[in-house]
């Protein structure tokens, strides 16, 4: 089975790639979505994350999300660490998840991961897709999708990493810079490449 990791930086388009793969019926794994599975007590995940962080990110035996952003998103040391702490966890689920897809007879999956190439994963995969767009269009989008304010945006935007370092480590880069149609045709062309779905 091919594995497909996509990322980009957030407000390029990694969820309409992975939308578009879904809807042609290429299984798509989404790292945050397996994140947030793993936050259900109980859970190893949570243990571990108490164990580094403490009762104060708790209410009762549920993690309080907000509080734990409040004190990562300050905090570079704290955001490292979290990512220390859950990604094990993280990296375990989306390759139980890719062996079961592989046993269904999948012959395409992707794994769409904001922080596939950070996290080493990016090596265990056959294809790197990266979605890149410019700063200001996703500025602008992030203000639509989130409800942000522009300074806000921004500030989301400048704290990624820049093109160049998705560029690098890429096997395919995608740009979504003009309209959603064209970078459809673009994503048509990526799915008939890698061999459609199963």
């Amino acid at each position: 089975m091919r594995t497909v990791g996509i990322t980009g930086p957030t407000g390029a388009g990694k969820s309409l790639l992975s939308g578009y793969m879904r809807k042609k019926g290429i299984p798509v794994i989404d790292a945050d979505e397996v994140y947030h599975s793993l936050l259900v007590p109980p859970s190893l995940c949570l243990d571990a994350l108490r164990g580094a962080f403490g009762d104060i990110i708790f209410k009762g035996e549920e993690l309080d999300r907000r509080i734990l952003s409040d004190i990562v998103f300050h905090d570079e040391e704290k955001l490292t660490l979290l990512n220390r702490t859950v990604l094990g966890f993280v990296l375990e689920r989306i390759r139980e998840m890719l062996g079961e897809l592989r046993a269904e007879g999948h012959t395409v999956a992707a794994v769409d991961a904001p922080t596939l190439i950070e996290s080493g994963f990016y090596l265990e995969c056959d294809t790197v897709v990266s979605v890149i767009s410019s700063p200001e269009i996703r500025v602008e989008r992030i203000i639509l999708r989130d409800g942000l304010t522009r300074e806000a945006a921004e500030a989301r935007v400048h704290a990624q990493r820049d093109d160049g370092f998705y560029i690098e480590k890429s096997d395919i880069v995608l740009t979504n810079d003009r309209d959603e149609v064209e970078f459809f045709d673009r994503c048509e062309e990526l799915v008939l490449n890698l061999g459609g779905a199963k």
